[in-house]
Parts: structure tokens; C-alpha cells; sequence
């Protein structure tokens, strides 16, 4: 029997995590890789920040990549950005990093690392919230539509051309 769950990143499993999980080809620009992502997380993380960095594992195995963020810090550079997404990322979960390596894509790892994700996001390990937001780049449809089933609603009013459109779930 298959169990996918969320596992810390640790010793054990941050090499495979950051060399052995890769995207295709033609979504390398749709995500930062795993390496930068846990660099992020250790920036945020010594500057007051909240980064929870997960491994996706399938059956203890690393398949994917996730990682979510509460609030912001006083080092976050949000001076070109609207007040209002700003008020709103400042009280609310991010679902900031989501990857499933290729070889295992189109399998429904995916929905299901969602679903752990989020379910994690309800207890509410850093404190209450009422929204949970991310952004993906315009043209990943299967980004897209993953997290529309979920409940994710865009929001064209902080989209910036050029940029990842956000999307946010209420909790």
C-alpha cells in the first residue's frame, strides 16, 4: 500500500531532496529549485521569519518537495507592493514552494501532498489565520488547476505583469 506523507527536511533526506528531485524540461521556470528554496527557508528563519520546509515522501522515499511560510518579516522587501496584499500575506499561511519530482508526476502524488498540506495548515501550527495563499506562474495550467480544485480563487488586483499570479484559499 502507497502512503505519501510530509516528512522534516533532515540529514537523512536533504541530499536527495536537493539533487534528486528534479522538474521536466519545460517547468524548470516554474519553480526555484530545492537548493534555493531551503536557502530562502534559512534566511527567513534567522531573520524572524516562519519557513516549514517538507519533504514528499512515498512510502518514506523523497518524491516532491513543499514548503510553507507564515507572515512577513521586517526584512521582507514589499515596498512596491499594494498595502492590501501586504496586510493580507502579514496575517496569513503560504504555501510558498510545491514539486513533485518528474518520474513521479500524473500519478496523483500531487493532490494528495496538497491535501496533506493543507490539512497541515489547519492546525494552525504558527497561530491562527483566515487565508492561505500562493502564486504560480501564468502559464502553468496544471498549477492552475490543481490548486483551483482545491479553492484557491485568483486575485487579479495584486497580479503584476510579468509575475506569479497569487491565489488565496480562505481557512
Amino acid at each position: 500500500m502507497e502512503e505519501i506523507t510530509l516528512e522534516k527536511i533532515t540529514y537523512k533526506n536533504y541530499i536527495k531532496v536537493i539533487w534528486g528531485l528534479k522538474v521536466n524540461r519545460k517547468q524548470k521556470n516554474f519553480v526555484a529549485s530545492n537548493a534555493n528554496s531551503l536557502a530562502e527557508a534559512y534566511v527567513s528563519i534567522t531573520n524572524g521569519g516562519v519557513a516549514l520546509p517538507f519533504a514528499i515522501c512515498r512510502n518514506k522515499k523523497p518524491i516532491g518537495f513543499l514548503m510553507i511560510g507564515y507572515g512577513l518579516t521586517e526584512d521582507d522587501d514589499l515596498k512596491d507592493e499594494d498595502p492590501g496584499f501586504v496586510e493580507m500575506a502579514s496575517k496569513s499561511y503560504c504555501l510558498w514552494r510545491f514539486m513533485i519530482d518528474k518520474r513521479y508526476q500524473n500519478k496523483g502524488y500531487g493532490r494528495k501532498a496538497m491535501r496533506l498540506a493543507l490539512d497541515y495548515i489547519h492546525t494552525f501550527p504558527c497561530g491562527k489565520a483566515d487565508i492561505c495563499w500562493l502564486s504560480y506562474e501564468p502559464e502553468n495550467e496544471v498549477a492552475k488547476k490543481l490548486y483551483a480544485s482545491f479553492g484557491f480563487v485568483e486575485q487579479p488586483q495584486w497580479y503584476k505583469s510579468g509575475e506569479e499570479i497569487p491565489a488565496i484559499l480562505s481557512l
